[in-house]
């Protein structure tokens, strides 16, 4: 843990250049240039490789493509924290996961609550509120946890990262269609060689990375014609990465490959899927569109439903001592990070393009908006509730 820490230390400046991107894409797309921002997230680039031919639009490669680098170093992530990291520990797992639980459970119950008893309500976004943004609670927890144990970073981490394995596991089992079961058997062979690969290039990292790397190209454009989710394969390739070192006293090539792609994919990639994204016009808005359903459920299962499913069940689990509370932090420190947990703006924003990526603009701009309210809602109360906690510790 004390090295994925460390590694993320720089997501606080990563959190506010995100923020940034998202706050250009929505005043861009309320301009009097709104049209040169869509036309550019819906412009359409033909890809053709030899026999690999793909045209989609600059918001959909974005979300297939880039998004892919990102998953995969998700994928890194969870790898090294389950063999070496905190998720290796049982009795430090306990509260992060059952939090985790929590905290995915409870927003999709008041999604669905809201969307099943209200009229024009959509079922479809039931998943969108149970993520959780890494970058941007960590980024938060920078700026107003200073002087709080570092034992509510690592709870923080630790939820996430359970989070995110649930994201992508919901994306792989709900939003993979039309599977074609030739391709995922070639995929499936494909990631078995990447696994094998360090036996055959044990001393070679340089090899090793070039072979990582061809395969990751091969897994991702045979599952973009094979139907399945690109994050998922992603994921998966994150997990055939060996945590051998190159040689005795080198950093592992898991580790190396991490430091190599954060600074891209934290200052780039994030930052291009939030812009692209997070653009919505206000147009035909009024009032009543803060009634829609798909907004409130999505807002509200952020702020509402992440706080009560992370904060309840970590006071569940510490009261019944199945958990134990993070050390040196009390019941206030504690809801403080469960509100920092209804963040959930890229991660959140992703679900929803895929949920509801052939619907029309008014479902996609309800969602969008539903994002956004919640998670700064979230920011915000969490910043507020941390910076009192620091000044009465």
């Amino acid at each position: 843990m004390k090295f994925t820490l460390e590694f993320l230390k720089t997501e606080a400046g990563a959190g506010f250049i995100l923020g940034l991107s998202a706050l250009i894409a929505v005043l861009w797309a309320n301009s009097p240039w709104a049209a040169v921002y869509f036309d550019f997230i819906n412009a359409h680039i033909p890809v053709q490789i030899g026999a690999f031919v793909e045209d989609k639009s600059v918001l959909k490669w974005t979300k297939e493509g880039l998004m892919a680098i990102f998953f995969f170093v998700v994928g890194l992530e969870i790898k090294y924290e389950i063999f070496r990291g905190e998720l290796s520990n049982p009795k430090k797992l306990a509260l992060p996961v059952l939090g985790a639980i929590g905290g995915m459970a409870a927003p999709a119950l008041v999604y669905v609550a809201l969307n099943a008893g209200l009229p024009g309500g959509d079922l479809r976004g039931w998943s969108v509120p149970m993520a959780t943004d890494i970058a941007f609670a960590l980024a938060v927890f920078a700026v107003v946890g200073r002087g709080l144990p570092d034992s509510l970073r690592v709870f923080l981490l630790t939820l996430a990262i359970v989070d995110d394995l649930g994201a992508v596991l919901v994306i792989g089992l709900f939003y993979s269609s039309g599977i074609d079961l030739t391709l995922c058997l070639w995929i499936a062979g494909l990631l078995v060689v990447m696994g094998l690969a360090k036996n055959a290039l044990r001393d070679h990292a340089r090899g090793l990375k070039a072979v990582y790397l061809m395969l990751f190209i091969a897994t991702w454009a045979l599952s973009l014609k094979a139907g399945l989710a690109t994050s998922l394969t992603a994921v998966a390739a994150a997990f055939m990465v060996t945590l051998d070192a190159p040689a005795r006293g080198e950093e592992s090539l898991l580790k190396t490959i991490m430091h190599d792609l954060h600074m891209p994919v934290s200052y780039g990639i994030v930052p291009f899927f939030a812009f692209v994204a997070s653009g919505f016009s206000f147009t035909g808005m009024s009032f009543a569109s803060l009634a829609d359903p798909r907004m409130l459920g999505v807002a509200l299962g952020l702020f509402v439903g992440k706080q009560i499913g992370v904060f309840g069940l970590a006071w569940l689990a510490i009261r019944l001592k199945i958990a134990r509370a993070p050390e040196n932090s009390g019941w206030a420190a504690l809801y403080g990070v469960s509100l920092l947990c209804g963040i959930g703006f890229t991660m959140s924003l992703f679900l929803g393009a895929l949920a509801f990526a052939d619907h029309t603009e008014s479902a996609q701009n309800a969602i969008k908006l539903g994002v956004i309210t919640g998670s700064l809602l979230s920011a915000c109360a969490g910043a507020i509730v941390l910076s009192r906690r620091r000044i009465t510790s």
